[in-house]
């Protein structure tokens, strides 16, 4: 592994232990200047598009592969997830890949690592027990009621994986004491949500201030999801994007007054067999 020094990505303590190569990786390390200072890896963005090339390159080598091999989608809030798989390193391929539309992608090439961006959305790492078969998903409230994350298990399922054997890490992501949300949302995720966990759904809003209002525990909601997808092996960070300043964070920006927001990125890599 590249250790190179400027980028310090969280890792999951049991994961790192075994050798898998993935990472959560924060805005620091990079090439882009104010506001998306410094590790940008938003290729939607408005930030220079060299600036992001140099970041995601710097992420790929950390990770042990080209830059080429770093491979995500064009996240919609969706619940579609991409299969990669094979000898497919073509360029045009990859290309392809990059225009998807999709918020999740599923591997047991080891050519490859699977990314996703946030910027307080929830990314989520899964692995197989020895890592041979990995997933990458981007879940925001949307995307998790409307079931990517069960996808992006099934997915796993058709390349060899086992639910009971897959492990899901939750990374760093808005916060229960900073996601305020309107009776409306609170409505949506409840009737979007299986019956039997409808009740444990409703236990993760709590009132907050404004009246009508909630607080969403989002990282539990997505933990609840994946459980409800057979993967009983969840570990959370717990790491609240806006307010802690390693990271990027939308909802701080605006908070803040508004203005372009960076993109953090998050990756793993399967094992050779």
């Amino acid at each position: 592994m590249d250790t190179t020094p400027h980028l310090d990505p969280l890792q999951d303590d049991t994961w790192k232990a075994q050798g898998l190569w993935h990472g959560f990786f924060n805005r620091f390390g990079g090439v882009s200047h104010s506001p998306y200072e410094s590790l940008n890896t938003g290729l939607l963005t408005d930030d220079a598009a060299s600036n992001v090339a140099t970041n995601r390159g710097r992420v790929a080598s950390w990770l042990g592969v080209t830059p080429e091999h770093l491979l995500g989608a064009e996240q919609v809030h969706g619940a579609r997830v991409l299969t990669v798989r094979g000898a497919l390193a073509t360029e045009s391929w990859r290309e392809t890949v990059a225009k998807e539309k999709a918020d999740a992608l599923v591997s047991d090439d080891p050519a490859f690592v699977l990314s996703v961006v946030t910027a307080d959305c929830v990314p989520v790492l899964l692995a197989t027990e020895g890592g041979a078969v990995v997933g990458a998903a981007h879940a925001g409230w949307r995307g998790a009621v409307g079931g990517v994350l069960e996808n992006t298990v099934a997915a796993m399922v058709d390349l060899g994986a086992v639910p009971a054997t897959v492990q899901a890490v939750v990374g760093p992501a808005i916060g229960p004491a900073s996601y305020e949300t309107g009776a409306d949302m609170r409505s949506a995720v409840l009737d979007g949500t299986p019956g039997v966990a409808q009740q444990a759904a409703a236990h993760l809003f709590t009132p907050a201030v404004r009246s009508g209002h909630f607080m969403f525990n989002l990282p539990a909601y997505v933990a609840l999801r994946l459980r409800l997808a057979g993967v009983d092996a969840v570990r959370v960070m717990a790491v609240d994007t806006v307010r802690d300043g390693r990271f990027f964070s939308y909802r701080r920006t605006h908070l803040t007054g508004g203005g372009p927001t960076g993109r953090q990125l998050s990756a793993i890599r399967a094992r050779p067999a």
